[in-house]
């Protein structure tokens, strides 16, 4: 749509006219009637217009390639997006097993009355090992 120029020629992109003279050559005795007036205010009218055209022109072709670096960025944000989004599927997963075979040990150990006994009793035994490392 909008390609550089290294991607062969592109449709519809301006092309500057030759270069016009656009100084008052007409009036060759310094009298200058109606009409000879009005052929230069034409002629800088159009210089005017062609040098509006010009940086026209330019902008568009600054606004496409500018388009383009961000179509290239957001393809490369969405591959990382979609990334991102298998690597938390699969921790979700791992996640999900390990809460099972958790759930499973606590119920082979006699249900959460004894797991909760074991905690206690590992938080009562770390309390009497700091008390004996720092008296």
């Amino acid at each position: 749509m909008f390609g550089n120029g290294s991607k062969g020629p592109r449709k519809g992109k301006y092309h500057q006219l030759p270069y016009t003279d656009y100084s008052d050559s007409d009036s060759s005795d310094g009298g200058d009637d109606f009409i000879s007036q009005q052929v230069r205010q034409q002629r800088e009218q159009l210089k005017k217009q062609d040098e509006g055209l010009e940086m026209l022109s330019k902008s568009a072709d600054r606004l496409g390639e500018l388009s383009l670096n961000i179509h290239e960025e957001l393809g490369h944000q969405n591959k990382l997006l979609n990334e991102m989004e298998d690597d938390l599927e699969k921790a979700t997963t791992q996640l999900d097993f390990v809460t099972k075979k958790t759930r499973e040990l606590i119920q082979k150990s006699g249900g959460k009355k004894n797991f909760l006994v074991i905690v206690g009793l590992s938080v009562v035994v770390i309390v009497l090992v700091l008390l004996i490392i720092y008296t």
